[in-house]
């Protein structure tokens, strides 16, 4: 008996240190940060630090969401570049009415609201794609990627908007508060901490969530239990696309300026926040809380390697690594809960 209570008492050690690995992690980087990189605690490294989480992170709880319910979103990355460059154009060029001659020129609001539209409808269109013609969400979103990439050079032929701070005269200025600071925390880490209590409110407490959660874990029996699977999904692909919109809008005014290559490769960044966070690649499971920890481990990692004088391309692999290790992790979680399930059921006989 003495035995099995200690191994019982181990595994559940054991699934402590699992289920919070993610925090962990970012305190060790955070240590281990600050011993190798000079100044890496400074209130100025801590501020750019949380510019750059508030990017990955309000793209990763779309991506929190897609996964869930199984699928993939590859184009957020290139959604953000877009999104800039529209939002861009519409407050350097306004919008130009060839049949009236005219052009319109549009408040700082609007250009927001018609940058989110524009990220919804993306979202929808992956969305229709992948649950009215049954194509896989990889090569669906893979395929948007390169068409939103696309017209994000399109739009300017491939040269940057500069100095995006609004003309008085045009009644839009105000652009670059996204980019700012409010009592000394960066607006775009203001905007991220709202979505993710609005997101993780809708994910956990809402029937929309719970049918989030049963599509990730049994599509199939959701669809005959009487949940609509499609539409779900379309407003899951919906809500990252409007996620990855809202970041282009926070890139483009932290820099005054938008160009098309912004965003490359940040879905990557996304889907390991979102890993990093427990969010399972299997679907069904995940939390806005564990991938939000996720997103500050991935600014930590890539600001520290920076400083640190660490290769652009032995970052990109030291980031693969830790994708691999975060779903190797998850694995292994998932099957020692499956153990522990099936020990309890066989002693409670």
């Amino acid at each position: 008996m003495s035995s099995n209570k200690k191994e019982s008492n181990n595994n559940a050690l054991m699934m402590t240190l699992l289920k919070g690995r993610t925090f962990i992690v970012l305190i060790v980087l955070l240590v281990f940060f600050s011993i190798t990189a000079n100044n890496f605690l400074s209130v100025n490294t801590l501020l750019l630090i949380g510019k750059h989480v508030a990017l990955y992170g309000i793209i990763a709880i779309g991506m929190t969401y897609v996964i869930i319910t199984g699928g993939i979103d590859l184009s957020v990355g290139a959604v953000v570049g877009l999104a800039g460059m529209i939002a861009g154009g519409l407050l350097q060029k306004g919008l130009t009415l060839e049949f009236a001659g005219v052009t319109i020129y549009f408040s700082v609001p609007l250009v927001v609201l018609i940058t989110v539209l524009i990220g919804a409808l993306i979202g929808v269109i992956n969305g229709v794609i992948i649950t009215k013609f049954n194509v896989a969400p990889f090569i669906a979103t893979l395929g948007t990627m390169y068409i939103c990439r696309g017209f994000a050079n399109l739009h300017s032929n491939g040269a940057t908007y500069s100095d995006l701070k609004g003309y008085e005269g045009l009644g839009n200025q105000g652009w670059t508060f996204f980019g700012s600071t409010v009592f000394g925390i960066p607006v775009g880490l203001l905007i991220l901490a709202v979505l993710a209590v609005i997101f993780a409110i809708i994910l956990k407490k809402t029937v929309f969530g719970w049918h989030v959660f049963s599509i990730g874990g049994n599509e199939k029996a959701a669809q005959l239990s009487g949940v609509k699977v499609d539409k779900v999904k379309i407003l899951v692909y919906m809500i990252s696309g409007i996620c990855a919109a809202v970041v282009g809008i926070i890139a483009c005014s932290q820099l005054a300026a938008a160009h098309p290559a912004t965003g490359e490769s940040w879905e990557m960044n996304a889907i390991a926040a979102a890993v990093l966070g427990g969010t399972s690649m299997a679907g069904g499971i995940g939390t806005i809380g564990g991938t939000i920890v996720g997103a500050f481990v991935i600014g930590v990692i890539n600001d520290g390697m920076v400083m640190c004088g660490v290769s652009e391309f032995w970052q990109m692999v030291i980031k693969g690594l830790v994708i691999i290790v975060a779903v190797v992790i998850d694995q292994f979680q998932r099957n020692m809960e499956a153990k522990m399930a099936l020990k309890a059921r066989n002693e409670s006989k």
